[in-house]
């Protein structure tokens, strides 16, 4: 960084402080010329990006995952809070991971994944969606699977 009055990279930081919008504000001091600027840093994120069956990309929406999650789990015993934590789950996961992508097949064996622990009435809801079923002989076989398991 280079001061913006004289061009001098010889710069101290004299105070730093959080600004309201998640950014560093830090008042700097020009060692050659003595005079004062304001820098701010931001934290720069690269998005996520889920992949489509079509092998297409778009931006991961958080809230188009809540919702689809609480369609599934409309008038079952599941709380905000769970439905928030599936979704930190799965989006941590995304963001954590090297490319920074996840596909959405992924994000669907993720989300039945918890919800067949927190309620399987939820599970089976979500599962018939997302796993497209043609007719009732494959509702029913997964039904059995869930079955079995108990």
């Amino acid at each position: 960084m280079k001061c913006p009055y004289c061009g001098s990279e010889n710069l101290k930081v004299v105070d730093s402080r959080s600004a309201d919008d998640g950014s560093i504000r830090r008042r700097r001091q020009c060692e050659e010329c003595k005079k004062r600027f304001t820098t701010y840093e931001k934290i720069e994120t690269l998005p996520l990006m889920v992949i489509k069956k079509d092998n297409s990309r778009e931006f991961f929406d958080r809230d188009k995952l809540i919702n689809r999650i609480m369609r599934a789990t409309y008038k079952r015993p599941v709380s905000p809070e769970q439905i928030e934590a599936i979704a930190d789950d799965i989006e941590n996961t995304a963001l954590n991971s090297f490319d920074r992508e996840i596909s959405s097949r992924d994000i669907g064996e993720r989300v039945m994944e918890k919800l067949k622990d927190l309620d399987e009435v939820a599970y089976v809801r979500f599962a018939s969606v997302y796993r497209e079923f043609k007719d009732v002989n494959s509702f029913m076989q997964e039904l059995r699977k869930l079955m079995d398991k108990q």
